[in-house]
Order: C-alpha cells, then sequence, then structure tokens
C-alpha cells in the first residue's frame, strides 16, 4: 500500500466517510493509466465521479503525460472526457506489466479506454 498510496485521489463526505477513490499510475514517461475509479454505492450522481477524473487529468498533464487510459466497464462516463475505445493490444505495457498476472487474463471483459494529447479532458 505505500508503493501506491501517492498515486490515490480519496473524496469524502461531510463526515471525513470515503464515497470516492481514483488512482493515477504512471506507467511510462508519457503513459499514465486511471486505476481504481470507484463511487460508493448511493453516492453516484453528485459529480465525485468527475471530481476525481478532473483530479488525475489534471495531475497528468501537471507530470507533461501525454495519454492516459483506463480499462473500465463503463466506457461511456469516461468518453465524456474525450476517452475513446481502443483495442488492449495498443497497450502492451498494461498487458506485460499487470494484465498476464490477472486471473481473467486473455479473456479480459473490461474495455480499454485511452485520452490522448488533443483530448479535450474536460467533460461535456
Amino acid at each position: 500500500i505505500y508503493e501506491n498510496i501517492r498515486d490515490f485521489f480519496v473524496c469524502e463526505d461531510e463526515d471525513g466517510g470515503v464515497v470516492g477513490v481514483a488512482a493515477l499510475h504512471v506507467m511510462w514517461e508519457d503513459l499514465a493509466e486511471i486505476r481504481s475509479l470507484a463511487v460508493k454505492e448511493g453516492s453516484e450522481g453528485g459529480g465525485i465521479g468527475r471530481m476525481l477524473m478532473d483530479a488525475c487529468l489534471s495531475e497528468a498533464r501537471s507530470l507533461g503525460i501525454k495519454r492516459v487510459f483506463a480499462l473500465t466497464y463503463r466506457s461511456g462516463f469516461f468518453e465524456k472526457f474525450g476517452f475513446r475505445e481502443v483495442e488492449k493490444s495498443t497497450l502492451p505495457q498494461k498487458i506485460w506489466t499487470d494484465c498476464l498476472k490477472c486471473s481473467k487474463f486473455p479473456d479480459c471483459d473490461e474495455t480499454a479506454v485511452i485520452l490522448e494529447s488533443g483530448g479535450s479532458g474536460e467533460s461535456q
């Protein structure tokens, strides 16, 4: 956990309870992954996911990262920020680093999405 704690953004409610998390994991000098973006059940639709996405994309921009990707079950959410669907094979860094260790490999049911520099990075 100590190895990855810097990567995480956390959203809390007024009582200090965690209602959302997301991580920006830098994989290469120009490539990062948004990992574990999740909003607590019952807290969806209140802008928490948008705030977490904005934080991740802002961090990526500040680091000069030109490509940000995710593996997701909710590609429509990412598309609101300018991401587009791609084949997982276009992300060899992810496949060789993490996917080979996954019990679902090679039959992953997540969708790969990517935002490349020139994408808006803004929600619509």
